[in-house]
């Protein structure tokens, strides 16, 4: 468990998060609580002990209940909270992957999921529609195709079972061959989220390009602090957001590179939370392809040293 430091800080973090109702006993959301799920069996593995998978099953179990629609799972439990989203159902289906290494069953309920949501949301050769109604009937008024949700589909179903989603793990790549070359990411969540993903398969050309890029970018973002340009978002500005401020931690686990100060001091806003940022909260430690790394890369970021060396996952 390289790079675990401080478990009682992670858990002095979810005990805050308990007392306020913020999460897991606060409304259900679904990117959140994948999130969390990780977290959970990341607690597990590290300090094996059973409470952490009774919650984690306790938690797929709220989130069926609450968010679970006779195909796929709602967005959120507060009412504009309506529609799927098929990143998040993405991100669900990893977090049912990692609790699968130990449970199998929700290894074969993750599977069932992305059998039934792949075809409402995908068009072969296309692309992956971002959101759809409640009830997947059609897509929800206002949106298209989501630039990075093959890219999603194409991770979690691989850590799922890639025997099983043999068929929709062939259309997800296909639809990133397509269009993986002149994808450009300019907004923070994406690149983090970019980056992620790129660390599972780091041969594949569509890794190498976009990883190439997402750092570049995150350069360009980041110098802007200095010299700011006005044709790049301001990283500042963009992590007021819960979800944007989530962004450092995918960087920092993912990328087998080192990281400017500036980008490791920004992690520093995790340690002071708004509440309009407490639905992402649990993001922070749960963002690792290995469960035990997902509490070592919130650890590291949280230190901001002055260059923080990263391991390869």
């Amino acid at each position: 468990m390289k790079g675990l430091k401080d478990i009682q800080y992670v858990l002095a973090k979810l005990d805050f998060m308990r007392r306020e109702r913020i999460w897991p006993n606060g409304l259900r959301y679904l990117w959140t609580d994948a999130f969390g799920l990780v977290l959970l069996v990341s607690l597990y593995e590290a300090l094996k002990e059973q409470p952490y998978l009774d919650q984690a099953a306790w938690l797929v179990a709220d989130v069926e209940r609450v968010l679970g629609r006779k195909r796929g799972i709602r967005i959120g439990e507060e009412p504009e909270r309506d529609g799927q989203y098929f990143h998040y159902l993405a991100m669900w289906l990893y977090a049912l992957s990692v609790l699968g290494r130990y449970e199998t069953a929700y290894r074969a309920k993750g599977i069932a999921l992305a059998h039934a949501i792949h075809r409402p949301f995908v068009v072969p050769g296309r692309g992956v529609l971002w959101k759809m109604k409640e009830d997947l009937s059609g897509p929800y008024p206002g949106y298209g195709f989501g630039a990075l949700d093959a890219f999603d589909g194409y991770v979690s179903h691989r850590a799922l079972d890639e025997s099983a989603l043999a068929e929709e793990i062939a259309e997800m790549r296909a639809i990133i061959d397509r269009t993986a070359a002149n994808l450009v990411i300019t907004q923070d969540l994406g690149l983090g989220m970019m980056l992620w993903m790129t660390h599972f398969f780091p041969e594949e050309w569509w890794a190498e390009l976009q990883r190439r890029r997402a750092l570049a970018m995150l350069d360009r973002m980041w110098r802007g602090l200095i010299c700011p340009r006005r044709d790049l978002p301001s990283p500042i500005t963009a992590c007021r957001s819960g979800f944007r401020r989530s962004m450092p931690c995918p960087i920092a686990s993912c990328a087998s590179t080192t990281i400017s100060k500036p980008i490791v001091r920004a992690t520093n806003m995790i340690e002071r939370p708004s509440p309009m940022s407490w639905p992402a909260v649990p993001t922070f430690p749960a963002c690792c392809s290995k469960p035990s790394r997902s509490l070592a890369c919130f650890l590291q970021a949280s230190c901001a040293p002055e260059r923080l060396n990263l391991y390869k996952i």
